[in-house]
């Protein structure tokens, strides 16, 4: 018996609640509505005290790397963030700078964004894309990408990024199936909540 898929997804998003975490949970759900899976979220607005001052891994407290870890033991990753002056923020980017180059080799990888307009939209195959590709993640076909008329408060409304959202699981849902997993969890395996 294989376990379920580990779908871990991270919000750039420094604010609670964060547009870009709303995004993400709704891609989460998307996804275990169609595969079984254990899901977890990390909020980097969460964990940036104990973030942003570090320079090397071996600085950072258990909490933090805790999330790095269920980063490079997913089986699946999406991952949003704000548009920040056209690009994802900067603790996202000094998160990842933690992750190591050869954990998400062939992971799939849904990217997201969410900003104040559509003038951002390309931030996904701009910015996120070549970052995703520097790690050899796959990188799914279809990114979502969200504005502020896309939400009512922080919840999703928008009918058009919530057909394009449920499509671009759709369409990743033959290599997130391809995903091999394991037979079993080590002891204390990240995920478990």
């Amino acid at each position: 018996m294989t376990y379920p898929l580990r779908a871990v997804a991270v919000s750039g998003g420094l604010q609670r609640p964060s547009k870009s975490a709303a995004l993400a949970t709704h891609l989460l759900d998307l996804i275990a509505s169609k595969v079984p899976c254990r899901q977890r979220l990390i909020e980097l607005g969460q964990i940036a005290p104990q973030l942003a001052g570090a320079t090397w891994r071996s600085q950072l407290p258990d909490c933090v790397e805790q999330e790095l870890a269920a980063v490079e033991q997913a089986d699946v990753l999406v991952v949003t963030t704000p548009v920040f002056r056209g690009a994802y923020t900067g603790l996202f980017k000094h998160f990842f700078d933690f992750i190591h180059q050869d954990a998400l080799i062939d992971k799939p990888v849904l990217l997201a964004a969410t900003g104040g307009s559509e003038r951002h939209a390309l931030v996904i195959d701009h910015q996120l894309r070549p970052l995703f590709s520097f790690f050899q993640a796959r990188t799914l076909p279809l990114g979502v990408y969200a504005t502020d008329k896309d939400f009512v408060g922080h919840s999703l409304q928008g009918e058009a990024l919530i057909e394009r959202a449920r499509l671009a699981v759709q369409r990743a849902l033959p290599l997130i199936e391809l995903t091999p997993r394991p037979m079993s969890y080590p002891l204390g395996d990240l995920l478990v909540a």
